[in-house]
């Protein structure tokens, strides 16, 4: 007879199942802490979203003496009752009128050499105005708010200028652009200018954040994507390849949205916050001057 191998000695079962429940209570631990991170720092964001979309700087910060101007302070409320604050710069004989949407940083005031270069060269009336919690104007900053704050501007410049609302050319920059967007989609314009805007600030976000489930998480949408090609007149669109905050291939897919007539300006080693090139201006005036 052979002999049976010798088993070697085993803990009793239950002192098996004990050791099995302290590795699960212990391994497992980490990846709790891991996840009520993860979940801290989604709550957290949602909550603080629009600190993270919207970076106001109220007065009296900025330069408001605009030197080489004849600037008249324009006061209008929007549809809630926010008291919102712009500069209107009249021309004598303008062959545009112009409503520019600034981006989501800093107040008008920023905006002093826009302002000249679109009157001075371009030859057009323009009113630039503050969103609300930016520069003189009342209120926080929000999605609602801010396309509100638009509507508001462009009924003030339509009755100061004496012209109907789509004679008005709206031109945004940036965060600016997707304001510019709602205006023109919902109820057209004689012409729609962007500058280094983007699809959606959702697209944007996840851009910074890939490992966050953004699209599941914003309230913000500023979906100009799923708006443009219900404008149907002339666009010009310009965005830089050297873009570091705004990516040119969100600039160029909201682009390709677009219905026709439209014109894409490709700019090189220009950054986000970078001056607009002479070359853009010469477009723009031939853009201006092919409208009338």
């Amino acid at each position: 007879m052979t002999a049976r191998p010798r088993q070697r000695d085993r803990p009793p079962e239950n002192q098996l199942r004990s050791r099995q429940r302290d590795w699960l209570r212990t391994g497992w631990r980490p990846l709790r802490w891991l996840a009520a991170g993860f979940l801290l720092i989604v709550v957290l964001m949602m909550f603080l979203e629009e600190s993270f979309i919207f970076f106001p700087a109220p007065y009296p910060e900025g330069d408001w003496q605009p030197l080489g101007l004849d600037v008249e302070d324009a006061w209008f409320e929007a549809a809630d009752g926010t008291r919102i604050h712009g500069w209107y710069v009249p021309h004598e004989s303008p062959r545009a009128t112009v409503l520019f949407c600034h981006g989501n940083a800093g107040n008008l005031s920023h905006r002093i050499e826009t302002l000249q270069i679109l009157h001075h060269r371009m030859g057009v009336s323009v009113l630039i105005f503050d969103y609300r919690g930016y520069g003189r104007s009342e209120g926080r900053p929000d999605e609602p708010g801010v396309l509100a704050d638009a509507r508001a501007a462009r009924q003030w410049l339509a009755r100061r200028e004496n012209i109907d609302e789509t004679e008005i050319v709206l031109m945004g920059r940036s965060l600016g652009g997707a304001v510019a967007v709602d205006l023109a989609a919902r109820d057209g314009a004689r012409a729609l200018v962007l500058e280094s805007s983007f699809t959606s600030i959702c697209d944007v976000a996840a851009y910074y954040y890939p490992w966050l489930p953004i699209r599941a998480m914003m309230r913000t949408r500023f979906d100009s994507a799923g708006k443009i090609a219900r404008y149907k007149g002339p666009l010009l669109q310009s965005h830089s390849k050297s873009d570091t905050i705004i990516p040119f291939r969100f600039g160029h897919r909201l682009f390709e949205a677009a219905n026709e007539p439209k014109q894409f300006i490709t700019f090189h080693g220009i950054d986000h916050n970078d001056p607009q090139p002479a070359e853009y201006y010469r477009q723009l005036d031939e853009f201006l001057e092919k409208l009338n």
